[in-house]
């Protein structure tokens, strides 16, 4: 008798498809796991940018517009895995480029990461939500979605909330791409220029054998107009509720 080879069955469309929605978000899992099995934090901290703030100098002068493109895209890559150090990262923006350079960098790098996120989440995941979503979630999901930039500027500006967090909610109710960018954007800006700003007189502050304020969004000077600002924001979402309300009663 002839040999009889026996192949495995090709792999069929819906696999193929399931598999690399997969993979990224496998990749995101995995490098969040070696971050913290390899200590990569210790890398990402003030101790580090301490001890290497004259190198970190010295390389920006050097290299210009090209260190702040390599800093953009590292602070993306840190977002979108969710490594933890964002804030000293942010500190660090401003320090070696200054409040407005630092703080614009941090901004166009985190919203960058945090919609590459956005968009792994939503594609391995937000279909398998959907169809196991009960009627309570389907109902939350409707009004996020309806008055989604509201409510995400709302999560942005008040520093309540954990950003990878915020990162991914939106991913799993159903916020188009668009409106999830823009309120990133604008939302993560006005936190990001006070630690920007608090970086940029990191020199003196080390020079005198201090240690930055990390708390300092949660000061009332600096907290109030935050929450005033996210107060704005639900306007759009009070006016919605109080002309429905108004058509009903009529």
């Amino acid at each position: 008798m002839g040999n009889t080879e026996i192949h495995d069955p090709a792999p069929t469309p819906s696999r193929v498809g399931l598999f690399k929605r997969i993979l990224p978000l496998a990749i995101l899992v995995a490098g969040l796991v070696l971050y913290f099995v390899f200590d990569l934090n210790r890398f990402i901290s003030l101790e580090a940018l301490k001890q290497n703030r004259g190198m970190l100098q010295e390389l920006v002068a050097e290299n210009g517009v090209l260190a702040i493109l390599a800093f953009g895209a590292l602070y993306a890559v840190v977002v979108a895995f969710s490594f933890p150090g964002g804030v000293i990262m942010t500190l660090a923006g401003g320090f070696l480029f200054g409040t407005v350079v630092g703080g614009l960098t941090v901004v166009v790098g985190a919203t960058i990461g945090a919609t590459a996120l956005f968009l792994i989440a939503r594609s391995a995941l937000g279909d398998l939500l959907e169809a196991k979503a009960g009627p309570f979630l389907t109902k939350m999901e409707d009004g996020f979605r309806e008055n989604a930039l509201s409510y995400l500027l709302v999560l942005r500006l008040v520093p309540l909330f954990p950003f990878w967090l915020v990162n991914l909610v939106p991913a799993f109710l159903g916020v188009s791409t668009g409106t999830y960018v823009i309120g990133t954007f604008i939302g993560i800006i006005p936190g990001t220029f006070v630690f920007a700003s608090v970086g940029n007189g990191l020199g003196a502050l080390l020079d005198a054998g201090e240690n930055p304020n990390l708390g300092i969004i949660f000061q009332p000077d600096v907290l109030g107009p935050l929450i005033a600002l996210a107060l704005l924001s639900l306007i759009p979402v009070i006016y919605k509720k109080y002309q429905a309300r108004k058509k009903a009663s009529a």
